[in-house]
Order: C-alpha cells, then structure tokens, then sequence
C-alpha cells in the first residue's frame, strides 16, 4: 500500500505518529524495511522519523539486530495522562463539596520541574476577583500549592532572584524554607497576597495509592475573609476534603 496523509495538516507529524502507531500495533522489535512495507513509504523516508524519535528517546534501536522498538518514554506518558484523568475524576465532586463548604474558589494542582500547573478550578462569586485561569503556572515561592510541593513533592526552587508578584511575595529563601518546614509540621501552607493582591490561598497536600505526594487541593479568596493565620474551619475542611481526594484515589494512610 502507498501511505496517504491530508495534505491539509502537517504531514510531518502526521507521519511521525504514523511510526508509532504502526510500531505499537506490530508489538515487537522491527526491521527498518518491514516498517517501511508496513506504513507504505520508502525506507530513507521511515529513517528520518525514526532517527528524530531516537533522538526523542521515544523510539530504540538494538545494537546487534539493528531492528527499531518503542520506549517506555510513550508508556510513562499515558500512564501520567491516566493519572491525572483519575484525579480529576475524583476531585471534581469533593472541589464542589469544598466551595460549597467554604464558599471559596477551589482549585486542583500538579507539580511540574518549574511550578505548579492548575489542573481545574470551581469558582464561587467573591468581592476580590480570582483572576488565575486553570493551565497557569504558579511559581513555588510565591503560592500555598508551590510550598507543599516545596514540602512533601522534593521540588526545588529555582537558581537566582525570586520573582516579586507583590508587595508580599516571599523573595528571602530562608523566609521560604521557614515557611516550608512549617507546612510540612502542618499538613497545610498559606500564601496571603503573594500571588495576587488581597487573595489569600492555602493548600493541603493529596497522596496517592503509595503514598506519593501527587497534587494539591487550594482554597482562594479574600484575605480579609479567610484571615491570617486562615480561620481553623477552613483549615479543617480542606484537609479533609484534601483526605478524601486522596482515600478515593486508594490511600489509606491515616496520617495523610
């Protein structure tokens, strides 16, 4: 057969996950000329993705027979895209149940090499708008999500000057750490107006069935409301909202 991609996308990525997809379904280590009659290409073509997903580390090559196998890069990648889909899945009704509770914004986080990715938000109406939009990136010194990761997930901060969001953003990293070792005394962390100006959010870490920090669960809202220190019923249902995340994803840990 002769391999036919829409010309009205990109047909070099078309054809790169073609490789895959075509390499996934044979399911064993192949030849470069068996995977050329497979897609319908000629071999230089086939050679040139494969040599990018070598490079890519999604793709490996045996040495001695010279036949091409995909990596477990591919597995690691879905496997973290299943995670997250059952956090998600999980959250999503004790978020409700928090904002409800409390009255304020919930979100839902995932540590990353540089910060902390906001999965979903449930917003509730409050005098101080939360301008923060799921997909943004928070920095690990200036957020509540950023020092539970700093806390229990072994994140590090970054080399050089800490960025300044407010006039309260903690920019002395012993100020930090301080503010580090007591979330992870605490089981919680707070941010007043680090981030944003007149909001404050705190953060409970969430386990998942081994153990390992996996996300966070924030409320945000006014300063003002939740106080500083937070007011201890807030405290209190979002470590327990934080739990249940966390039984529903199969800990059992009574100290988480």
């Amino acid at each position: 057969m002769t391999v036919e991609l829409d010309k009205s996308v990109n047909q070099s990525t078309q054809m790169a996950f073609m490789v895959i997809e075509v390499m996934a379904e044979i399911g064993k280590p192949v030849a470069l000329s068996e995977l050329s009659r497979r897609i319908g290409s000629s071999k230089v073509r086939v050679f040139r993705f494969l040599r990018t997903l070598l490079s890519l580390g999604y793709v490996l090559q045996d040495p001695e027979t010279d036949k091409y196998r995909l990596s477990y890069k591919l597995y690691h990648l879905g496997q973290a895209l299943a995670d997250s889909t059952d956090i998600l899945r999980e959250a999503r009704p004790v978020m409700v149940e928090l904002r409800d509770t409390t009255g304020f914004t919930v979100s839902l986080s995932q540590m990353e090499a540089t910060g902390m990715r906001i999965l979903d938000m449930v917003r509730t109406e409050q005098p101080v708008e939360i301008v923060t939009r799921p997909g943004a990136l928070l920095d690990f010194h200036a957020s509540a999500q950023g020092k539970i990761a700093l806390a229990f997930g072994g994140a590090h901060l970054a080399e050089g000057p800490l960025r300044q969001w407010t006039g309260e953003t903690l920019t002395d990293r012993a100020i930090v750490a301080a503010d580090v070792l007591a979330a992870r005394k605490l089981g919680w962390a707070e941010a007043p107006n680090q981030t944003l100006q007149g909001v404050t959010a705190v953060s409970a870490p969430v386990f998942d069935r081994d153990g390992a920090f996996i996300a966070t669960l924030t409320i945000a809202g006014p300063t003002m409301i939740i106080g500083t220190p937070p007011a201890e019923r807030f405290i209190e249902a979002l470590i327990g909202a934080a739990r249940k995340i966390s039984i529903n994803l199969g800990n059992t840990d009574q100290h988480t």
